[in-house]
């Protein structure tokens, strides 16, 4: 006689097709963002930092967007290299009509009009210092002055054609301010996806290298990025970008701040999504390097982690390849 009871959880996993029919998360291509990053020129500069991952410039870009159509991938994450030419205390090259962003965003828009384009509002793509903002004589960053810019930023990427625009800066009252001005100039579907929670974290350094900013940075960031200590505060930070205007709210990173993505999810019942920034990329790729892991049974077992944790989508520098794995 067995000793089990009636009930066996092992029986709906005995088959792949029970297991497909009784799983309680669901990942597809149309879950994924793209992050990709724009340079001056034509040629292709593949990133140490992030093995697999290059600059593009324009025709590159439409390129990618064109991919990104025919894998399901339904939005582009823009990123520019900015020429340290043109990079300055203030970061004036951000408002620029005819910038590098503003020139992606339009080259996708009028040759691949059906995929979603969604841009950084910050500074630091463009300030000679490598902070998100203006700085004062002592370095700290300057809220107000600071927001102001963005709000401009936010408007020329808006009259390109940006989908959504996604203030990364971790300003105070940016986000209510950008919303009143989209709305005050006709740009009332422009989507805002707020940084609402963006720690000030280890893992981001690749992602400078792409951009152009390693090197620059004097000092740190933590006194506008989040302490990776706190929680409560993420739940304040989504409270108020929320109450200003925005459709959905990131966490960022990703998998080290699951805990945080329940909590907002559970909290708010709005979009949220996360970034798995570029460190958690680069551990994937290096771990897949040396056979510590099979790469794309760790691409989809992370990204199936963000699903399950409550995200709508997820930024993934592995989208192209998470698409491909999931269309097979």
């Amino acid at each position: 006689m067995s000793h089990y009871p009636a009930l066996r959880l092992r029986r709906s996993r005995a088959s792949a097709w029970s297991r497909r029919l009784h799983a309680e998360t669901v990942l597809t291509p149309a879950d994924l963002i793209w992050p990709v990053f724009v340079t001056e020129g034509e040629e292709e500069e593949p990133i140490a930092a992030l093995p697999g991952v290059s600059r593009w410039g324009l025709k590159g870009i439409v390129e990618r967007a064109r991919e990104a159509r025919d894998l399901g991938i339904p939005c582009l994450a823009l990123f520019p290299n900015t020429p340290h030419t043109l990079r300055s205390e203030d970061g004036r090259e951000a408002v620029n009509p005819d910038n590098l962003m503003c020139r992606a965003i339009r080259a996708i828009k009028d040759a691949v009009p059906e995929v979603g384009v969604l841009t950084d509002v910050a500074l630091d793509p463009y300030t000679s210092h490598g902070h998100d903002g203006i700085v004062d004589p002592a370095g700290y960053v300057l809220n107000d002055e600071t927001s102001a810019v963005l709000v401009e930023q936010a408007l020329v990427q808006a009259r390109a054609g940006a989908d959504i625009v996604a203030p990364s800066d971790m300003m105070d009252g940016r986000v209510g301010q950008i919303r009143a001005a989209l709305e005050a100039n006709g740009h009332v579907n422009v989507q805002i996806m707020a940084y609402a929670a963006k720690y000030a974290s280890a893992f981001y350094g690749p992602f400078r290298d792409a951009v152009g900013s390693r090197g620059l940075l004097k000092g740190d960031k933590k006194t506008y990025q989040m302490d990776p200590a706190n929680a409560e505060e993420a739940l304040r930070e989504v409270a108020l970008d929320l109450a200003e205007g925005a459709d959905s709210v990131m966490v960022k990173p990703g998998l080290p701040y699951l805990d945080i993505v329940s909590r907002v999810k559970t909290a708010f019942e709005v979009p949220v999504f996360a970034y798995q920034v570029s460190g958690e990329y680069a551990m994937i790729e290096a771990a897949a390097a040396v056979g510590a892991g099979d790469r794309e049974a760790l691409v989809l077992e992370t990204l199936m982690a963000f699903k399950r944790a409550g995200c709508s989508g997820v930024l993934s520098y592995h989208a192209p390849l998470a698409a491909r794995l999931l269309g097979a």
